[in-house]
């Protein structure tokens, strides 16, 4: 069983709507056949905090066998990450874990303490991904056209356009999100396979109501789940 986690019941809904999938809410998590899958649709909540809370009680069910996470997410820079576009990341960072310095870099290595461990390594503040592997073994499918990110994880989205440019330079990011470093190193410290899936609606660093492109966001992501999970 493949756990299918989002931020928010309205991602849920436009991921699977194809599927006429039931409604999720927030902290619930129901099991539901798609195809040949069997499926555990999760909505965590916004924010690492309740992505790991939920994520944490949701990997304890019986049969689960990976974690596939579905949301929408910004963009650093949307002429190489356009608006609407499909991306899957290839690793996950959280870069608030540490010490802050005067400068605003934040050393995660600092404190003396990792997080956990992956594999007997320790992880600090990065979570390496091998999506194309992880989609195999859970026999789901990658689209050729989805562009391959590195994913950044924030406690607050990003409103300032030097910041947005400081956290792609300090980084090496290319998408911002709130919860799949959590999802991402929870899934992983249990040795299962886990996928990050979003599209782009809105360029990082801008409140500004053309750098935004909500719903065409939730539609792209309604169509690359039906592609994920049924090759069509």
């Amino acid at each position: 069983m493949i756990i299918v986690a989002t931020a928010t019941a309205k991602e849920m809904k436009a991921a699977l709507g194809f599927a006429q999938a039931p409604a999720v809410e927030q902290g619930e998590a129901l099991e539901f056949s798609l195809g040949d899958h069997s499926l555990l649709l999760a909505v965590t909540g916004v924010g690492l905090v309740n992505s790991a809370l939920a994520i944490g009680r949701f990997l304890g069910r019986p049969g689960v066998t990976g974690v596939v996470n579905l949301g929408i997410a910004g963009a650093y820079d949307l002429e190489e990450f356009p608006m609407c576009s499909v991306t899957y990341a290839w690793q996950e960072t959280w870069p608030e874990y540490g010490v802050l310095d005067q400068d605003g870099r934040v050393d995660p290595k600092a404190l003396g303490f990792a997080q956990g461990h992956i594999d007997g390594e320790p992880v600090w503040n990065r979570v390496k991904l091998v999506p194309v592997n992880d989609a195999e073994a859970m026999g789901v499918r990658l689209g050729e056209k989805w562009g391959r990110a590195a994913a950044l994880s924030v406690n607050s989205v990003t409103s300032m356009a030097d910041r947005a440019g400081w956290l792609k330079t300090a980084y090496n990011s290319d998408i911002e999100n709130m919860e799949g470093f959590s999802l991402a190193f929870a899934a992983k410290q249990k040795g299962m396979p886990f996928l990050e899936v979003r599209t782009i609606s809105n360029l990082v660093g801008s409140r500004d109501v053309e750098d935004w492109d909500l719903k065409g966001a939730f539609g792209a992501l309604g169509k690359c789940a039906q592609y994920l999970f049924t090759g069509k």
